[in-house]
């Protein structure tokens, strides 16, 4: 997909808020998953490419790993920082994953958490390449939302009816023949795992504002958007919450 005329670095400014406060974390079982796999260990430096926020920096930097983000859009480096600074070993760098900044051969682990998809794939696999040390590591992630339950179903049809470009952005998260095309020839290896966000209606409105193709307040269709969430709330809440699904998807190199 060329996502250049989608404004991938400046997109999601408007949403930083509603990013932080709502979009979901990632599961605990990453960690042992890559201390069995490729031993991951604190000595190891770890970039975080495409940080945003610092969501899945976060995860990293809570089992004592050093960890440097990489994020180019101002909005959401700037909001990370304010979240992960009171880490020791975490370091900020405005950088695209087309030119990070890092120096050659200085990362035994590149992280990508929900943001490979709006990457430039060749000049990325350069700067990849240029950045790990030998025998280094990619590991790419993403919280895929699940569509197996009616209540599923109807927030992904409420998307793809009132999202710009929803099924082109959406359809390019984890594809599979692209990422194994991206590392060929090296082998790629799956793994997932379920996680499970509980909201009440704010946290379902908030998360679904944080998503960069949905009307924003002031746009044309916001206004229905919020009657459609409200209504969808309230066919299937329980006890004011309801049980936003995802399958994490892990490709691992």
């Amino acid at each position: 997909m060329d996502t250049s005329s989608l404004q991938p670095t400046q997109r999601f400014s408007g949403r930083v808020d509603n990013y932080v406060k709502y979009r979901p974390t990632y599961p605990q079982a990453i960690i042992p998953y890559l201390r069995e796999t490729i031993h991951l260990n604190r000595k190891h430096v770890i970039a975080d490419i495409g940080s945003g926020t610092g969501i899945f920096t976060d995860l990293l930097l809570k089992h004592g790993f050093s960890v440097t983000g990489v994020e180019p859009n101002e909005a959401m480096r700037l909001a990370g920082e304010a979240h992960l600074l009171r880490f020791q070993h975490f370091k900020s760098i405005d950088g695209r994953a087309e030119a990070t900044g890092l120096e050659d051969h200085s990362v035994d682990l590149i992280t990508v958490a929900q943001a490979f998809h709006w990457m430039e794939p060749a000049p990325t696999r350069i700067e990849f390449n240029r950045i790990l040390r030998p025998g280094g590591h990619t590991l790419l992630v993403w919280n895929v939302r699940l569509t197996d339950t009616p209540f599923l179903r109807a927030i992904d049809d409420l998307k793809r009816r009132r999202g710009k470009n929803y099924d082109a952005i959406h359809g390019s998260h984890a594809e599979e023949n692209g990422i194994r095309a991206f590392f060929a020839p090296l082998d790629v290896r799956l793994k997932s795992f379920r996680h499970d966000q509980i909201m009440n209606f704010d946290g379902l409105w908030g998360q679904l504002l944080s998503s960069s193709y949905m009307p924003a307040e002031g746009e044309p269709g916001y206004e229905d958007t919020f009657q459609e969430l409200g209504e969808i709330f309230q066919r299937y809440q329980e006890n004011g919450q309801v049980h936003m699904e995802y399958e994490t998807k892990l490709f691992l190199v």
